[in-house]
């Protein structure tokens, strides 16, 4: 599958949850920059990951004062994505839903047990 079709359906999905959040995490939402890459790799970092994440949160959480050279992030690596579902278009966006929640709950401030209990691993 092409990237522009992956970050269209990305797109799609990310739009389609702000309607369906409580206000909070709509507001969460527009706080943090959301970047679609094929795979890791074009971050500083990139080297001391795996390859094969599905996402990344980076930057300072909400309850963090931030300036404006430490904005956050949620990187969605859209080929892993796909890849990681079987390359099936409706497993692939409920993934990508799934995965960008699991993310803004790191950027909330919710680590691995707290983003897990909310079904969101």
């Amino acid at each position: 599958m092409d990237f522009e079709t992956l970050s269209l359906w990305a797109d799609e999905e990310l739009k389609s949850l702000t309607g369906v959040l409580p206000a909070d995490i709509q507001d969460a939402m527009e706080q943090v920059a959301i970047a679609f890459e094929e795979k890791p790799g074009q971050g500083a970092y990139d080297d001391q990951l795996d390859g094969d994440e599905l996402g990344l949160f980076e930057g300072p959480t909400a309850a963090e004062e931030v300036g404006p050279e430490e904005l956050p992030r949620i990187r969605l690596f859209l080929t892993n994505l796909w890849e990681w579902v079987g390359a099936d278009e409706q497993d692939y966006r409920d993934e990508v839903g799934t995965t960008f929640l699991h993310e803004l709950g790191h950027y909330l401030g919710w680590d691995e047990e707290e983003v897990s209990e909310r079904g969101l691993e």
